[in-house]
């Protein structure tokens, strides 16, 4: 319930819409009633079912003198007008009367339109939000495919099984207790009888919702791991090609998918039986309360006049497509809650990176960034252990050492996509935290040694994130980055696509617009994790001295596997199991004969 209520939460901004949606609905059960009230005892004074009533009878609040009062006043029409202009103005009257239902019921659904369809949008809205703002540690935890079917799948789910039913939960509700009062009215111990009858066939239907929810949530999960398979399919599809692993990888995705399709059967076959269920049950309570009414009629205290009871069993059946589509909606946002549940598990994530009330702005530093007695983990494992250095400002500071030694993770930390599980990190003596989040990012430019570009044009890559940028200063970025000759050789320059992940360009390509996007940033700080690792000689020679450029002038923390990159590092930082082993420049740790040595003999050598 309560993550139900929290999706109609989303209804708030677009309440007076809801309001008109509930006016004409009820405008719709008026004209409804109206209708039915009008036509039995009409026809049963025209064609002579019932004598005319020539005398005005007393006005009082009961069943009995309502319709005799409405006799009289058919009576006079019938006696006025003749029974042919009669008949045609009762039914001009209902054609007016169902013409007023149907323009209502389409106003109904036209103000509810809007609100269906931007309370979803605001959900998504929220969702996309929340997965920028979460930390990395959250994706390292979960599968891609897994939180695309939140975003996609699992609100488009909410939308066609909660949304799409909004009109029901307001609508239906209010059409059933208005029929109810009436028919209380009509006749309160055949109503107090429904009333009995009823929630015990509630109670079956409600069996059947509890364990469609629960066997929706299990759909979505299982859903959530086949789009996972394909995501990874598709990203290591060459991989899968090289090892021949074709036949290995459609079992497993037949397999997945064998279990995936004998689950939404049995959801199929769950909710299948909702309206046969629903059906046989409104028949069954019909004919219960034919029963029971018609001894109450036909008894010898006539507890209730034959035409009353005609009239309130055709109000009665108006309640059976209500409660009947009500019930289906029941079916309907039981699944739809089950999404709801698993989107809110991303809603309700904890943003480990929290910005401070009040943070302190920060646009450049004067002195030093300083790691003080830093400790991180992952988990139960530690990553860095106490480590602790001052990088001063204009000095590049290069990171060595074995695979795992948490050199990443030393420069992760900078920008806090990552916060220390120990210790502290300050840029002039302030700790990071107590900074603007956006205004500590926008310190530094980032190169990894995976280019991350988006599918979109050549400029679009370089310019993102910034506004107000001109062309000359996308070009110069390009030219200091050793990019501009080939993107001017592309078939539309600057206005060329690249692809998915820049897949028209090659690997030193793709680096060099990322290193342009970076310069074109202007940052203080640079951090190159593995630059240039990946590249072949030519490229990396093209790659190096566009980044010879950019790192002059500016505080830089180079990352590298290659120390013949970094022979002109101020400081190199040699890390091991989480700690700094060894720390100096070049020559000094060459000749100090340590892990350094060790390395860049073996690169030497090799």
């Amino acid at each position: 319930m309560r993550n139900f209520l929290r999706i109609l939460s989303y209804i708030r901004p677009y309440w007076l819409h809801a309001l008109l949606n509930l006016v004409f609905n009820l405008m719709v059960i008026i004209f409804s009633l109206v209708s039915f009230i009008m036509l039995i005892p009409f026809l049963n004074l025209l064609f002579g079912i019932d004598e005319l009533v020539l005398t005005r009878p007393e006005l009082r609040l009961s069943p009995e003198a309502l319709l005799d009062f409405l006799n009289y006043y058919i009576s006079k029409l019938i006696l006025d007008q003749g029974k042919t202009d009669a008949l045609l103005f009762i039914c001009f009257f209902l054609l007016t009367s169902f013409f007023l239902r149907n323009l209502s019921r389409f106003l109904a659904m036209y103000f509810l339109a809007k609100v269906r369809v931007y309370a979803v949008k605001d959900l998504r809205d929220d969702l996309y939000n929340k997965l920028l703002v979460l930390p990395l540690s959250f994706y390292n935890q979960r599968k891609k495919g897994d939180i695309i079917t939140r975003i996609t799948t699992d609100v488009q789910e909410i939308d066609f099984s909660i949304m799409h039913y909004l009109e029901i939960i307001f609508r239906d509700p209010v059409t059933i207790i208005t029929y109810y009062l009436t028919m209380m009215i009509m006749s309160p111990q055949l109503t107090l009888f429904v009333t009995i009858l009823l929630p015990v066939a509630g109670y079956v239907i409600g069996l059947i919702g509890r364990n469609l929810k629960k066997e929706s949530k299990a759909g979505q999960a299982r859903y959530s791991g086949l789009l996972s398979i394909i995501e990874e399919t598709i990203s290591g599809l060459r991989i899968i090609k090289a090892f021949t692993a074709i036949g290995f990888s459609s079992e497993r995705f037949k397999g997945l998918n064998r279990g995936f399709s004998r689950l939404i059967l049995k959801i199929y076959r769950t909710r299948d039986l909702a309206s046969p269920m629903s059906e046989f049950l409104s028949s069954v309570v019909i004919i219960i309360v034919l029963w029971f009414g018609g001894r109450l009629v036909l008894g010898d205290q006539g507890s209730i006049s034959a035409a009353v009871f005609i009239t309130y069993i055709v109000i009665f059946s108006q309640i059976i497509p209500p409660a009947k589509t009500f019930t289906t909606g029941y079916y309907s946002i039981q699944r739809g809650i089950a999404s709801a549940e698993r989107v809110f598990e991303i809603l309700d994530a904890e943003e480990v990176i929290i910005e401070k009330e009040n943070p302190v702005r920060i646009s450049s530093f004067d002195k030093e960034i300083e790691y003080r007695e830093v400790t991180f983990r992952y988990d139960t494992d530690d990553v860095l252990q106490q480590v602790s250095v001052a990088i001063p400002k204009g000095k590049i500071v290069a990171l060595v050492g074995p695979s795992g030694g948490g050199k990443s993770t030393f420069a992760d930390l900078l920008p806090r996509f990552y916060d220390p599980t120990g210790g502290e990190i300050l840029i002039d003596g302030i700790n990071i935290k107590d900074y603007r989040i956006d205004d500590l990012r926008s310190l530094t430019g980032i190169v990894t040694q995976e280019s991350i570009l988006f599918n979109d044009t050549v400029y679009n890559n370089i310019v993102f994130g910034k506004t107000g940028v001109t062309m000359e200063e996308v070009t110069e970025a390009a030219r200091i980055a050793n990019a501009h000759e080939f993107i001017m050789a592309m078939e539309q320059g600057y206005d060329s696509g690249i692809g998915d992940r820049g897949s028209k360009l090659s690997g030193g390509q793709r680096q060099r617009i990322s290193i342009a996007r970076a310069i074109l940033r202007n940052p203080p700080i640079l951090i190159l994790d593995e630059a240039t690792s990946s590249l072949d000689s030519e490229s990396e020679k093209l790659v190096q001295d566009a980044l010879f450029k950019v790192m002059k002038g500016r505080t830089s923390i180079v990352i590298a596997h290659r120390l013949s990159t970094i022979k002109n590092a101020d400081t190199i930082l040699v890390m091991e199991k989480g700690r700094i082993v060894e720390q100096g420049n070049h020559d000094t740790l060459l000749r100090a004969g340590g892990l350094y040595k060790r390395l860049h003999d073996l690169q030497t050598f090799a």
